[in-house]
C-alpha cells in the first residue's frame, strides 16, 4: 500500500503560484531543511521543500529544476527526459531550468553534501532520484484527478501529459490538476516504470538546449549586463610563482573607456566600460614583477626530473603476487616508457564570472562548476554565511573540468575585484583565450615507466607500472581522497587494469617541487594511463605473437563488459579483414584497438589511419562501441562519443603545453591547434543495449583514442610512439 507523508511545504507554496511544486523527502534532512527554510510569514508550520525538482505551472508547462551544469554536454536534455519519462509527459511540454545554490536540496549524490557538476556523475547520481521524482508527481495528479471524478486511480491513464479515465470519458491536463495536486500530501513510496514501457528514454528527442542556443536566447556570462558594471581584465605573472613588484598605470588610466585600475593578489585588474577598453589599458601597464620565488624549469627539465624519479621505487597503489620476483624469474621481459605532457583545458568559453554585492550579500552569475564550493570560499572572502551567497548558474560553452577550479581561481579573482573597489558596482571578470592558456590548471604532464615478463607461452605473468606525475587532487575540495600518499586520480586506469595477471604492481611518485598548477582534465587520470596501459599491451601482443584483440580477450575473462564492448568494436570494425590500399602514394595504413573502463563505462575503440609518405598522419575511421548502462538519450550519448574523439584526437596530433625557463609558450589557437574539421574521421558508434543505471559519457570517449591511434600507426609502420604528442615524431 503506498504510504503518505505531509507535504509541509504546500501552503507556503500556494501563497505564491497555483501550480505545483513537487519535493521529495528525505527523513535525514528534514530537520536541517525546515532549519534553513524558516517560518511561513502567517505563522504556519515551517516550509519543507528538499530536492525540489519538478513544478507544474497552471499554463500545463513542466519545468524540471536541473541541479547539474549543462556545458554543451546534454545534462538538461537526459535530467528532463528521465522525469518526463515517468511523469509521461509530453515532451514539448518540458522546459529545463538552473538549480540555486543548495546543498540541502540540490546535492550531488556522489559528492557528499556538495552540489557540483564533475566526474561524468550527472545522470548516473540523478538516475534514480529524478525517476522517482517524475514519478510521484504522476502519482499525485492522477489521484487528483481520481478525486475529482470520484473514479478509482487505478482505472486513470496517463499519455503525452494528459490524465484520462476512459471509462468516463473524463480527461485533463496537467495543468488543470495542479492545483488539486498541490492539496495533497507527497506519497513516500511510489511504483517506478519497467523499463520496457519507456516511451521517451531510448528513443530520439530533440535537446532541451539547441533552440536556445540557435535562435541566440540561451543565456551566458558574456550575455549578462547590470547596471554600471565594469569589465575587468587581469595581468597575470609571466611565471607561476612571481608576485607583484610595482606597477605603473597612469598611461592606463588614459585609454578611453577604463575607469579604475587596482592590485589584487593574482596581479593587476583593470576596470572598464567594455572589454576592448580593458584589454587596451592592460597592454599600457607598465609592471614589474619579482620572480624570485618563480617556477623556472622547463618542460624538457620536467621530463628528466620524473625519469631519475622513475629509477627508483614509488609508494605502492596496488599490488597482487609478487611482480619483482617473477620479473626476475622470467626470461622473457619487455620494457617501455611513456611521456604525456601539459594539456590546457581550451573549452570555446574562456573563463567569465559577475559579481556584485549588496545588503543582502553576493551575488555571482556564471556557469559554474561547484555550487557549493564555490559558496563558501566566497561567503569566507566577504566575511557572510554561504547562504548569502547567490549563484545564478548559467550556460557554460565548455569546461572539460577547468570551471571546477580548486580555489575557486578566476572567481576569488573577481571577488577580489569587486572588493579591491569597495562593491559600489558589480564586476564582469574578462579572460581572454591568453589569459586562459597559460595561467595554468593544466592536466598533469606525466611520465610512465612499465615492465612486464611473459612466459613460454607468450603469457603475460609479470607487470610493474610506475608512474610519475603531479597530484590534482591535492588543495583541493576533493584532497581528502588522497590516502597514503596516493592520488586515486593519479593511478586510476592504471591500478585497476583489468587484465588477468598474477604478479602485479603499480607505484606512484608524486613531486612536491613543481609549481605549475594542475587540474583534472576530460576524464582525469585515465587521460594518460589508458595511453600507456594499452599501448604496452599492444606491445606485449606483438611480442608474443598474438593478435591485438584476442589476446586482451583471453585476459579479460572475469571483465565481461570490457570484453562485450572489445568484441563488439572488433566485429563493427571488420578487425582482421585487410584495409583498403591509401590513395597516396608510398602511403601506410593500418588499424589499432584499445579498450578502457573509466567512471563505470566502457569504451573500445578501433582506428583506422594512413600514415603518408612525409609522416603525416591522417585518422580515417574509429569505430567506438561503448557500454554505459542504459542510454537515456542515444542521441546525446553519440554526440558525447563523437565529440570525446574529437577532443581526445586534437590532444593525441598536437595537444601540448610547453614551459621554457618556466615560462608557457602557447597563447591561442595558432600554437595550442585544435582538430580542424577536415581533419575530423568518419567516426561510428555503436551503443551497448543494456539494463544497468546509466554511468558516464561525458568522459569515458576519450582514453581509448590516442593509444588505439598509435597502436594503428605501429600496424602501418612498425614505429611504436611512446609521447605525446605524435606531431612530427614520424616526419623523416
Amino acid at each position: 500500500m503506498t504510504q503518505y507523508i505531509e507535504n509541509a511545504s504546500r501552503r507556503r507554496f500556494l501563497k505564491g503560484s497555483a501550480g505545483l511544486t513537487l519535493a521529495l523527502y528525505f527523513p535525514w534532512q528534514m530537520a536541517a531543511a525546515a532549519e534553513s527554510m524558516g517560518s511561513t510569514e502567517d505563522g504556519d508550520s515551517q516550509a519543507f521543500e528538499p530536492n525540489a525538482f519538478l513544478r507544474i505551472d497552471e499554463d500545463n508547462k513542466v519545468t524540471v529544476i536541473a541541479k547539474h551544469l549543462e556545458m554543451g554536454q546534454g545534462t538538461y536534455t537526459g535530467l528532463a527526459t528521465i522525469v518526463a519519462e515517468e511523469l509521461d509527459a509530453d515532451w514539448s511540454q518540458v522546459q529545463v531550468e538552473s538549480a540555486p545554490a543548495d546543498a540541502s536540496r540540490y546535492n550531488n549524490l556522489h559528492w557528499g553534501p556538495n552540489q557540483g557538476t564533475g566526474g561524468s556523475s550527472a545522470i548516473a547520481n540523478s538516475w534514480q532520484q529524478l525517476r522517482e521524482a517524475g514519478a510521484t508527481a504522476r502519482a499525485m495528479l492522477v489521484a487528483a484527478a481520481a478525486q475529482q471524478w470520484e473514479v478509482s486511480a487505478a482505472e486513470i491513464v496517463v499519455e503525452s501529459g494528459v490524465v484520462k479515465h476512459e471509462p468516463s470519458g473524463n480527461e485533463a491536463s496537467f495543468g488543470e490538476l495542479a492545483e488539486a495536486a498541490a492539496e495533497l500530501s507527497v506519497p513516500a513510496e511510489v511504483t517506478l516504470k519497467d523499463p520496457a514501457d519507456f516511451t521517451l528514454i531510448g528513443r530520439h528527442i530533440q535537446r532541451q538546449d539547441s533552440p536556445d542556443k540557435t535562435t541566440g536566447q540561451a543565456e551566458f556570462t558574456q550575455d549578462i549586463h547590470l547596471p554600471d558594471m565594469l569589465t575587468a581584465v587581469v595581468a597575470h605573472p609571466p611565471r607561476f610563482g612571481a608576485r607583484l613588484s610595482s606597477f605603473d598605470d597612469a598611461e592606463a588610466r588614459q585609454v578611453k573607456g577604463v575607469v579604475e585600475v587596482v592590485e589584487i593578489p593574482s596581479g593587476v585588474a583593470v576596470l572598464a566600460k567594455d572589454t576592448w577598453s580593458a584589454r587596451q589599458g592592460r597592454e599600457a601597464l607598465g609592471i614589474e614583477w619579482d620572480e624570485s620565488g618563480a617556477f623556472s624549469l622547463g618542460t624538457e627539465e620536467i621530463f628528466e626530473r620524473y625519469r631519475e624519479l622513475a629509477e627508483s621505487a614509488g609508494t605502492v597503489a596496488e599490488q597482487r603476487g609478487d611482480a619483482d620476483a617473477a620479473l626476475a624469474e622470467t626470461e622473457h621481459t619487455l620494457e617501455a616508457a611513456y611521456d604525456l605532457p601539459y594539456l590546457a583545458h581550451a573549452a570555446m568559453e574562456p573563463l567569465n564570472c559577475v559579481i556584485q554585492l549588496s545588503e543582502e550579500g553576493c551575488e555571482v552569475w556564471n556557469g559554474d562548476q561547484m555550487q557549493t564550493y564555490d559558496q563558501s570560499v566566497l561567503a569566507e572572502l566577504f566575511d557572510l554565511t554561504p547562504e548569502q551567497v547567490r549563484i545564478n548558474t548559467l550556460y557554460a560553452g565548455g569546461s572539460f573540468g577547468r570551471r571546477a577550479a580548486k580555489g575557486a581561481d578566476y572567481i576569488v579573482e573577481a571577488a577580489h575585484i569587486v572588493k579591491a573597489i569597495d562593491g559600489r558596482v558589480p564586476v564582469k571578470l574578462v579572460w581572454l583565450r591568453e589569459d586562459d592558456m597559460r595561467a595554468g590548471n593544466y592536466r598533469p604532464l606525466f611520465h610512465h615507466r612499465l615492465w612486464a615478463g611473459l612466459d613460454e607461452q607468450g603469457q603475460l605473468v609479470a607487470w610493474r607500472h610506475r608512474l610519475v606525475g603531479q597530484s590534482v587532487a591535492e588543495g583541493s575540495p576533493f584532497e581528502a581522497m588522497i590516502q597514503d600518499g596516493i592520488d586515486p586520480t593519479s593511478v586510476e586506469g592504471a591500478s585497476n587494469l583489468p587484465y588477468a595477471i598474477a604478479n602485479f604492481q603499480v607505484e606512484l611518485h608524486t613531486p612536491s617541487d613543481i609549481g605549475v598548477p594542475v587540474q583534472w582534465w576530460r576524464s582525469v587520470g585515465s587521460s594518460h594511463t589508458a595511453f600507456s596501459t594499452e599501448c604496452f599491451i599492444d606491445e606485449l601482443a606483438s611480442e608474443a605473437e598474438k593478435d591485438p584483440v584476442a589476446w586482451r580477450l583471453e585476459m579479460l575473462a572475469d571483465h565481461p563488459r570490457h570484453a562485450g564492448v572489445l568484441e563488439l568494436a572488433a566485429e563493427k570494425a571488420e578487425w582482421g579483414q585487410p584495409l583498403a590500399d591509401a590513395d597516396d602514394e608510398g602511403a601506410l595504413r593500418g588499424r589499432g584497438v584499445a579498450v578502457h573502463e573509466s567512471f563505470n563505462s566502457w569504451v573500445a575503440q578501433v582506428a583506422e589511419v594512413t600514415v603518408q609518405s612525409n609522416g603525416n598522419v591522417r585518422v580515417d575511421r574509429v569505430v567506438c562501441a561503448v557500454d554505459c548502462g542504459i542510454a537515456v538519450n542515444p542521441d546525446v550519448v553519440k554526440a558525447q562519443v563523437e565529440g570525446s574523439i574529437g577532443f581526445a584526437l586534437t590532444a593525441a596530433l598536437y595537444g601540448e603545453i610547453r614551459l621554457t625557463e618556466g615560462r608557457v609558450e602557447q597563447s591561442n589557437f595558432h600554437d595550442y591547434q585544435p582538430l580542424r574539421i577536415g581533419a575530423m574521421p568518419a567516426i561510428e558508434v555503436h551503443i551497448v543495449t543494456s539494463a544497468e543505471a546509466p554511468s558516464g559519457i561525458g568522459e569515458p570517449p576519450v582514453p581509448p583514442l590516442a593509444p588505439a591511434v598509435t597502436n594503428a600507426i605501429f600496424a602501418a609502420t612498425g614505429k611504436r610512439i611512446r609521447r605525446l604528442p605524435i606531431a612530427d615524431q614520424l616526419a623523416s
